[in-house]
């Protein structure tokens, strides 16, 4: 287990800590990793940077009152290639889904028009 503090950082520390869990820390074991929260994006930001990596996040929790921490476990390069592959096929299955739901939106709202001008037309003809 190893300890890691970010803080001196700030908000620019993903890079630091994802060179630190390849090259600091060997497979299977943990890492701390201490940083500056700010405006609390960071949070849920390092825990999106740690699982897209393809690494365990074991735990994540408030050190202070400006401080948290996240422990990680590092895995070995075959599993962190499956996890990556993982989600970035649950990333392209959600991007599918999304432009599809986009599809049939646009295909419904093409057809409101078009029954809203067929309804303009026969007001008009009824007048005329």
């Amino acid at each position: 287990m190893k300890r890691y503090d970010l803080r001196h950082l700030h908000a620019n520390f993903y890079d630091r800590m994802l060179e630190l869990i390849e090259k600091g820390i060997t497979v299977d074991e943990v890492g701390i990793f201490l940083f500056e929260v700010g405006d609390y994006s960071s949070i849920q930001k390092s825990a999106d940077v740690i699982n897209a990596s393809g690494h365990n996040l074991m735990n994540s929790l408030k050190f202070n009152e400006v401080d948290w921490t996240v422990v990680v476990k590092k895995v070995s390069d075959e599993e962190k290639a499956e996890r990556i592959a993982k989600v970035l096929g649950e990333k392209k299955a959600a991007e599918e889904k999304a432009a599809e739901a986009a599809k049939i939106a646009a295909e419904k709202e093409a057809e409101k028009a078009k029954k809203l001008a067929e309804k303009e037309a026969a007001k008009a003809a009824k007048e005329a």
